[in-house]
């Protein structure tokens, strides 16, 4: 069995910088593109940054037919900076991060009234706004907490283009349904496992992220939306390297690498649960019609022919461990 897709695309990626952007883009690029999330150290908060940061993803690429819509980390700003951050060549929206909340993020918002001038200001210029949403209580009902947010900013920007970054609840699911101005992106991950994978029996640190994940109906919800295809549900795979000395050590970093796997291990699990016709709106079609988007031409052809999975990558001096490190998933993508 084979499906070719045309032109996917990764709705929320993390490269990372220096070696390790030089390892993590090449094994991203099957994809036609991705958007760049911008939590590096210092991160990328200005039009300068933004495209200098595009420059050395460029230059990782080695000329990889590859579209990167680039973000900015959110900040309060004026009609003049936000003006010349639209400009931008590449520039795509802005990712807010509650400060705190995950990797990098310490320079993200503590008061959402702080963001309010700003938050009019891109729902007048048509930016769109990306929420790591999270709230700062118990681990397993932070998502939950935050929809209040959404429910808000859904509420008081109705015009503003508000997305809902790697969705991990049930809940969350079905607000995409209370809103028109709300979409959402899915991790492999979160269609994947539970929290029971990650610490129900010996840990795994390389299933640790953040959100982290949920319950088995949460999962079942996830999954059952992106193979009937909702509209307004896209792939982003939060791929999100650490070297193998920062995941298994005290302090475990969160993120899931999950690039070098993501578009067979989707057509395994589409083809398992006789979906496949809607793998296309899910990892490009539905992106391109809530954004407008016109990426690269470009296909990928999946069969179900096994892959054997590295157990780690290494390169430049740096060892990231993959999901499903060491195994064999059923489908590959045709080379």
């Amino acid at each position: 069995m084979k499906i070719t897709l045309n032109s996917p695309l990764d709705m929320h990626l993390h490269l990372r910088d220096g070696d390790m952007l030089k390892l993590t883009a090449p094994l991203s690029a099957d994809f036609a593109g991705a958007v760049i999330m911008p939590n590096l150290v210092p991160p990328v908060t200005t039009p300068a940054a933004m495209q200098a940061y595009d420059a050395r993803i460029a230059a990782a690429l080695d000329g990889a037919d590859f579209t990167r819509y680039m973000t900015l980390f959110f900040t309060p700003l004026g009609e003049k900076e936000l003006i010349a951050a639209k400009e931008a060549p590449g520039f795509f929206g802005f990712k807010l991060y509650p400060a705190g909340i995950t990797t990098n993020s310490e320079g993200g918002v503590s008061d959402m009234a702080q963001a309010d001038k700003t938050l009019r200001l891109m729902e007048e210029m048509g930016i769109p706004l990306l929420v790591h949403g999270e709230s700062h209580g118990f681990v397993m009902d932070r998502e939950q907490e935050f929809l209040a947010v959404y429910r808000h900013l859904a509420t008081k920007y109705p015009k503003l283009k508000l997305s809902m970054e790697h969705i991990t609840t049930a809940e969350a699911v079905r607000l995409l349904d209370e809103f028109p101005n709300i979409c959402a992106t899915v991790t492999l991950q979160h269609l994947i496992i539970t929290l029971d994978d990650v610490a129900g029996g010996a840990l795994r640190p390389h299933l640790f992220c953040k959100p982290i994940a949920k319950r088995p109906e949460d999962r079942d919800a996830l999954l059952r939306a992106a193979l009937e295809g909702h509209p307004r549900l896209m792939f982003g795979s939060d791929s999100a390297p650490h070297p193998r000395c920062k995941k298994e050590a005290c302090g475990c970093a969160a993120g899931v690498f999950t690039g070098p796997v993501a578009l067979p291990k989707l057509a395994e699990i589409f083809a398992a649960h006789g979906a496949l016709e809607n793998l296309q709106a899910f990892v490009s079609g539905n992106a391109c019609q809530w954004y407008g988007l016109q990426p690269v031409q470009k296909t990928v052809t999946l069969e179900d022919t096994p892959m054997s999975v590295p157990a780690s990558y290494r390169s430049y001096g740096e060892q990231v461990v993959p999901m499903y490190a060491g195994e064999s998933i059923g489908w590959s993508i045709v080379r």
